[in-house]
C-alpha cells in the first residue's frame, strides 16, 4: 500500500499557518507529500524547503484571483496538488494549512487504510474534527463548527474538491462513499495572535466575497476582538500533538473566557436533543456514511 500526502499553501508566514507542524504531522504515514506552494509575498517557499524531509515534492503555482469569490481558487489549488501524487499510490492524504493530526491516530489511520484498500466501494475515510477557538485550551462546541470532513480519499482522478476546498465529491457531484474512523483532525485556524487573526480575516473573507462586501463586513482593526465572535466553547482536556508544542509554548497573547457566561444556544440545545431522543442529525453532511 502507497500512501501520498497532499496540500495547499500561500503566505504561510504572513499568516501564521502552522503549515510545517501539518505536514509534519501526518509525514511519518506517508511516501511522497506533495506541497502546492502559491505565489507568495513572504518566504513561504524557503519554509517547505526547509522541512528536512526527501519525502516532499513542492509544486509552484500561481494563483488565479479572479477565482476567489466562493473560495472556488481553494479547490482549484487543492487539485493542482492531488494531480501531482503519484499514479500508483493508493490513498490520498489531505492536510489544510492549519490542520494537525495527534501522533496517537496515525496507527488507526494507518490500519484503516489497509482495512479497505482493497474495498473499491469506499471512496475515502472520515475524520472526527476538535476546533480550537482563542487559544490553544478552548474548543468550540456549537453547531456552527463542522463535525466531520473527508481527509483520506482513494487515488481516483474522478474525484475533486469540493466548493471551497473543504471536502470532495467524484464526478456528476456525487459525494463520496466513506467510512468513518476513530482519529481526530486538530483544527488550529482561530488560533492566533490577535494581530495575525486580523490580518487572516481581511485576507481569508476575500475568497469567499468582493472586496465591497469585505469593506462592509470587515472589522478596521489592528487586533482581532475574539469575544464577538464567539460561540459556546469548552475547556480541552487532551494533549496536543507533538508536532504543536513549540509553537504553543511560545503563545504570546492573553485568551481570558469566563465559560460560565459562554452558553450554548436555543438551537444547539434543541439540536443536541433531537440527536439524543431521535438520533436525527441535522448537521450538513458533503458524504455518504457506509458502515
Amino acid at each position: 500500500m502507497k500512501v501520498s500526502g497532499f496540500t495547499f499553501i500561500r503566505n504561510a508566514l504572513t499568516y501564521d499557518y502552522p503549515i510545517v507542524e501539518a505536514i509534519q504531522s501526518i509525514l511519518p504515514i506517508c511516501d511522497e507529500f506533495v506541497v502546492a506552494v502559491g505565489n507568495s509575498e513572504d518566504e513561504t517557499l524557503q519554509l517547505i524547503r526547509s522541512i528536512p524531509s526527501d519525502k516532499i515534492k513542492i509544486i509552484e503555482t500561481v494563483w488565479d484571483d479572479s477565482q476567489r469569490v466562493g473560495g472556488k481558487v481553494l479547490a482549484i489549488e487543492t487539485d493542482k496538488a492531488f494531480a501531482a501524487i503519484a499514479a500508483d499510490s493508493d490513498w490520498a492524504f489531505y492536510i489544510q494549512g492549519d490542520e494537525v493530526v495527534h501522533e496517537k491516530y496515525l496507527p488507526v489511520i494507518r490500519e484503516a487504510m489497509e482495512k479497505n484498500v482493497r474495498d473499491t466501494s469506499i471512496d475515502g475515510l472520515l475524520f472526527h474534527y476538535l476546533h480550537f477557538y482563542g487559544s490553544y485550551d478552548y474548543v468550540g462546541v456549537s453547531s456552527n463548527w463542522y463535525k466531520n470532513e473527508i481527509r483520506v480519499i482513494r487515488n481516483n482522478k474522478k474525484i475533486y474538491s469540493y466548493r471551497d476546498a473543504q471536502g470532495f465529491r467524484k464526478e456528476d457531484n456525487q459525494k463520496l462513499r466513506v467510512r468513518s474512523i476513530d482519529a481526530w483532525m486538530y483544527h488550529y485556524g482561530w488560533v492566533k495572535d490577535p494581530r495575525s487573526m486580523q490580518k487572516k480575516q481581511l485576507n481569508f473573507n476575500k475568497y469567499w466575497h468582493d472586496d465591497e462586501w469585505v469593506d462592509k463586513h470587515v472589522a478596521k482593526s489592528d487586533a482581532f476582538k475574539y469575544e464577538e465572535k464567539m460561540t459556546a466553547l469548552e475547556r480541552f482536556q487532551g494533549s496536543h500533538p507533538t508536532v504543536m508544542l513549540p509553537r504553543i509554548h511560545a503563545l504570546n497573547w492573553t485568551f481570558d473566557l469566563e465559560i460560565a457566561m459562554n452558553k450554548k444556544s436555543i438551537k444547539d440545545h434543541f439540536k443536541s436533543l433531537l440527536f439524543r431522543f431521535f438520533g436525527i442529525d441535522l448537521s450538513y453532511k458533503n458524504y455518504i456514511k457506509v458502515k
